[in-house]
């Protein structure tokens, strides 16, 4: 099992196009610290992140232990690797600005639900299901939504389980809850998505209609070896 964290305790960060200011092209990391002392948000927004960090952990640590419960139970890991980020300010700006909202902590809070993720990359589909359902069960995890684009895949051929949760969090004089998005994917899920996530961003693309469709046949294959693999991992167990 790996695991792959992206931390932004430091706020160092690259700038990415758009334009929140008429008088700039970009809006960058020196920008968005510059507003948050403006606002006298800095010390706010590094214990908001903080919090979303610590709530990255903890989910981590309970996955974790399901691993090693049930790779005993069943003589394998029920996932491969986990890899977690907490979204840049720059990002977090956008997105509230793509939502007609202010950068402020309260609407940070009140929209925004992906600011601390989890990627959980299984071997096989059911072990999705059943590590999604194990976290659930747990009875200080709030569930706040479920999507399940295994079942019901976008248009595109994007297949994935999106949890939306809150998980608990204990500081020195509270216990505060934090919001994670946590997804689940097969090894060759994550591997189409990660190919669709870098060609939607390539720009001038010749035949992009051509490669849609490619794109989209190439997933639906994806998902008949996923089945087949389960279908053979199942006939194993069988014969033990």
């Amino acid at each position: 099992m790996t695991v792959d964290h992206q931390n932004s305790g430091d706020l160092n960060y690259k700038p990415i196009p758009g334009s929140a200011d008429p008088l700039d092209d970009e809006v960058t990391q020196i920008d968005i610290e510059k507003l948050l002392r403006k606002r006298d948000l800095t010390d706010d927004f590094k214990i908001l992140m903080m919090k979303y960090d610590c709530a990255l952990t903890e989910v981590r640590t309970r996955l974790g232990i399901l691993n090693k419960e049930l790779s005993l139970r069943n003589k394998r890991n029920p996932f491969e690797s986990i890899k977690m980020r907490l979204k840049t300010p720059v990002s977090i700006f956008y997105k509230l600005e793509n939502k007609g909202a202010d950068f402020n902590i309260e609407n940070i809070n009140k929209y925004l639900s992906d600011i601390a993720g989890i990627r959980v990359i299984c071997s096989f589909v059911d072990d999705i299901y059943m590590l999604a359902d194990c976290l659930e069960r747990q009875d200080d995890i709030r569930i706040l939504q479920r999507k399940d684009y295994i079942e019901t895949p976008k248009d595109t051929g994007y297949r994935s389980l999106h949890l939306i949760i809150e998980v608990p969090i204990y500081l020195t004089e509270e216990k505060e809850y934090m919001k994670v998005e946590v997804q689940f994917r097969t090894i060759a899920m994550d591997f189409w998505a990660s190919l669709e996530h870098e060609m939607k961003y390539k720009k001038d693309i010749e035949n992009a209609e051509v490669i849609t469709e490619d794109l989209k046949f190439s997933a639906d294959l994806i998902n008949q070896i996923d089945m087949r693999m389960q279908q053979i991992r199942d006939k194993i167990d069988e014969s033990k």
